[in-house]
């Protein structure tokens, strides 16, 4: 049975005045595809044609009647976020409901339990089998979302950026796994911002740029094309940070107190121990590294630093000379900080535009609800200059494209070079350019010598020179929690 799929004059409203545009694609059996492209590229978009979720202003598309098809992407993380909470209606008083239980959401989909526990196993989530979906890291979410595609057996399988928010080892276990499926005959198109990570296999490309598909043919083709090389390659340049904000306050502490001192760290819930006897102090102006697998809580352990975890209150833990729970406001931990997160990024939604979204960084705040002055304004402009997005200043957040919002949300915490920079997986979505280009102002802020940097990454490259000093969790117990050690 033929499974190729033609497009051919196609023209789709994304948002007002904005079309994607695929003057003709032809994906044959016998060919291997992935879609690569900066962010805001249409990359995504181009993977709603294949599922439906895009209408079409004009054109045709042949070959999708009758197949199944399953797209995986961050959009579908976040729809399946939203459902949960949609689902928690709250009609019992003091209950939390955690979430659909991981074994039943992919119960959901098949009834294989044979080749549900093979991958469950894989992927390292039998400890998580039976628990609520909402209590997940955002990497294990990601597991999940991958492992329900795998279990649909479905004529085409899209992979939107698959990779991204797994730990090292998944990532490996992923890329074995797509060799198995492509030698077993799983029809797969790979969209993708890392060249590095197109596998050996893909027989054939296609470059999307502006809402375009501009270039498509062979793979060794397409590589070599100027065009190509100018927009994914990046060049060299000199970086420079915008002013700093006035009326930022600033951290006043004595050069030997520390910024950060856990002592004797603890994080459990009813069932679970995150972890536990963890002693660390971050000293003004180093900068970290924490590395570890997906679930070893992580994340968990920035949200306890920042306030954004409660347990933070029933720790012994002072940040910036104040010891939490001694009557302090969130507020006067916050205005030290800024913070880049996955977790962030499905916190802002609704109508919020671009340029609010990077001023509510002066604030802390989701959303913008303090009066802002030209000065403000202008420094958030400069910030979206520098990641070329001071053109889309004015359009609603979620217009733009995961990556694009991520760099938006970079320029949010980064806007007030605070004492803090907490970084947890910075680099996720972003294209080859504009992962260079936020690791470059990382660089320049690390020298700065005024913000100590906590940064969270899967991926070797990304770690600079300036990361000295690093936190890894050696071991994830179900027990007796992450065992954390200090690594030089």
């Amino acid at each position: 049975m033929s499974h190729s799929y033609s497009f051919t004059d196609i023209q789709a409203e994304l948002h007002k005045k904005q079309f994607l545009k695929v003057p003709a694609l032809t994906l044959q059996d016998s060919e291997y595809w992935a879609i690569i492209g900066g962010n805001g590229s249409g990359k995504s978009a181009l993977a709603c044609l294949f599922n439906g979720t895009l209408g079409l202003q004009h054109g045709t598309i042949e070959g999708l009647a009758g197949r199944t098809i399953h797209v995986v992407s961050f959009e579908e993380q976040k729809a399946l976020i939203e459902r949960e909470k949609e689902r928690d209606d709250g009609s019992i008083l003091d209950v939390i409901w955690e979430g659909t239980l991981v074994s039943e959401m992919f119960s959901e989909v098949s009834d294989d339990t044979q080749t549900i526990n093979k991958w469950v196993e894989l992927f390292n989530l039998s400890a998580v089998l039976n628990k609520g979906f909402r209590k997940l890291s955002t990497g294990e979410t990601r597991k999940v979302i991958l492992i329900r595609a795998l279990l649909t057996n479905c004529d085409l399988l899209v992979l939107d950026e698959p990779f991204d928010g797994l730990d090292a080892s998944s990532q490996l276990h992923l890329k074995n796994l797509l060799d198995e499926l492509h030698s077993a005959g799983q029809n797969i198109l790979l969209i993708l911002n890392r060249l590095d990570e197109v596998p050996s296999w893909v027989s054939h490309l296609g470059f999307i740029h502006n809402l375009t598909l501009e270039l498509q043919g062979p793979i060794d083709e397409i590589l070599q094309h100027d065009t190509v090389k100018a927009l994914l390659h990046f060049s060299n340049q000199e970086f420079t940070l915008p002013k700093k904000d006035a009326a930022t306050p600033h951290l006043s502490l004595p050069q030997d107190q520390p910024l950060v001192k856990i002592n004797n760290g603890r994080v459990a819930y009813t069932d679970r121990l995150i972890f536990d006897n963890l002693n660390w102090t971050i000293g003004q102006g180093e900068h970290w590294v924490i590395q570890g697998p997906n679930g070893c809580g992580k994340s968990t352990l920035l949200n306890l630093i920042s306030g954004d975890h409660p347990q933070c209150y029933a720790n012994d833990l002072t940040v910036f000379g104040i010891k939490r729970g001694s009557g302090e406001s969130i507020w006067d931990i916050k205005q030290h900080i800024g913070i880049i997160s996955a977790s962030l990024q499905w916190q802002y939604k609704g109508t919020v535009n671009v340029l609010s979204t990077v001023v509510s960084g002066l604030f802390d705040t989701i959303g913008l609800y303090s009066k802002v002055g030209d000065l403000q304004k202008a420094l958030a402009q400069d910030w979206l200059a520098q990641v070329g997005l001071a053109h889309k200043a004015n359009l609603p957040l979620q217009q733009l494209s995961f990556g694009e919002q991520r760099l938006v949300l970079i320029c949010r915490a980064m806007i007030k070079q605070p004492a803090l920079l907490i970084l947890d997986e910075p680099c996720q979505g972003l294209d080859e350019s504009n992962r260079h280009l936020v690791l470059g102002f990382i660089e320049l802020l690390a020298q700065q010598q005024g913000t100590s940097l906590l940064y969270v990454t899967h991926h070797l490259a990304d770690i600079l020179p300036c990361f000295d000093k690093r936190l890894v969790c050696v071991k994830v117990d179900e027990e007796s929690g992450s065992e954390w050690q200090i690594q030089a």
